[in-house]
Parts: C-alpha cells; sequence; structure tokens
C-alpha cells in the first residue's frame, strides 16, 4: 500500500468507547449488507435495520453515501487483518484470494460495485475521495509484488509491473461484476490465467 493512510471516512469517535462504538455499528452494518446488500434505503431506515437510533448514525456519519463507504472499508480491513499473516507466495495469487472472499459475501460485492460507480458522479465526495486513493494503493502495492516476483524469476522481466498491476485490477472488478450477473463464471481459475500468462519462459 502507498505510504499515506486514507482519511478517516465520517468521524472517529473523540474516545476510546467512542471509537469502539463507531467499529460496533460498521461490524454490524457488515452483517446486514452481507445479508442483504445496498438496497436504497434511507440512512434512518439503516439506522432501523442496525438497531441504532438515527441520532448515533449522524454522530459518525454525515450521509448515506459516508456511512456506505466505511462499511465497505471497515469490511475489507478486517480482510486485510487476517490475511496479513497468510500472504501467497505469488502477487497474481493476493488479487485472486481477494477476489475469491469477495464473492463469498455477496451483498459486500454488489455494495461495492454501486460505491465504485458512484464515485463517477459529480456530486460524489466520500466514494471519490475513498475510491481513488484506495485504487493508487492496491495498484502500487501489486506493482512492488510483481516486481519483487520479477526479480526473483517468477514473472516474466518482459512487462512493466505498473501495467500489469492495473490490467490485474481491472480484470478482478470486472469478473466480480460478471459474477454477480451469472454466479456460474468460474472467477478464481479465470483470475489464475494471469499467473500462466506471465510466467517465464522455460528454455528450451
Amino acid at each position: 500500500m502507498t505510504s499515506d493512510e486514507a482519511p478517516v471516512i465520517g468521524r472517529s469517535g473523540s474516545y476510546a468507547k467512542g471509537v469502539a462504538r463507531r467499529r460496533e455499528i460498521l461490524d454490524r452494518a457488515i452483517e446486514v449488507f452481507t445479508e442483504r446488500g445496498a438496497d436504497g434505503t434511507s440512512l434512518r431506515r439503516i439506522a432501523q435495520a442496525l438497531g441504532v437510533s438515527h441520532a448515533a448514525l449522524l454522530h459518525y456519519f454525515d450521509s448515506r453515501e459516508q456511512l456506505l463507504v466505511a462499511v465497505y472499508e471497515h469490511a475489507e480491513a478486517r480482510r486485510d487483518e487476517a490475511n496479513a499473516q497468510h500472504r501467497p507466495a505469488l502477487a497474481t495469487d493476493v488479487m485472486v484470494r481477494a477476489a475469491v472472499q469477495n464473492v463469498e459475501v455477496p451483498g459486500l460485492v454488489q455494495l461495492y460495485s454501486t460505491l465504485v460507480a458512484a464515485s463517477l458522479e459529480a456530486d460524489s465526495t466520500a466514494s471519490k475521495a475513498f475510491f481513488t486513493h484506495r485504487f493508487e494503493a492496491v495498484r502500487a502495492a501489486l506493482t512492488e509484488d510483481l516486481a519483487r516476483d520479477q526479480a526473483a524469476g517468477l514473472v516474466r522481466d518482459d512487462v512493466d509491473p505498473a501495467r500489469i498491476a492495473a490490467l490485474i485490477v481491472a480484470a478482478s472488478d470486472g469478473l466480480q461484476i460478471q459474477w454477480l450477473l451469472e454466479p456460474s463464471i468460474d472467477l478464481q481459475e479465470t483470475l489464475r490465467s494471469f499467473t500462466t500468462l506471465l510466467a517465464p519462459p522455460q528454455p528450451s
């Protein structure tokens, strides 16, 4: 990832109790969106689904968009924490694992796709800022990993790692959208094709 941390979405809470309460709300929100997806309801109705007051949500988030972005960010951070001790050997496998874990919670895949689309709207603020930073960070991390694999002789050395990183991210996101429409798509094996395509040529 890039060295700069992403800005906090909404308000983090002034004291330890407030920070913990915000995390509790986001943990519960992940469960709700995993079950229901982003169904276009208002912030007030989301509060009802979470079992908290409308005022409690407004204490941390100014808008529905802020809350939804924070939910996705929190879910991704939890996944990254769980994976930290078991990082795949190849850069391409990092993206394969992330995509496979994403489709295990289809409500969050739908939420991600909805938020990325929303980030292109002229009046988008939270979504645009978050996803601009996120894509930069993901590409930077993947570029670094691919360059490492090239140095180790695991990836062919006649391709630009930054360009390949952008292609892998695009393929992963695009395949997840296709999977939402047609769940029979084999996401894992399709993305693993990059490992074959990027393998260095074998000596004759």
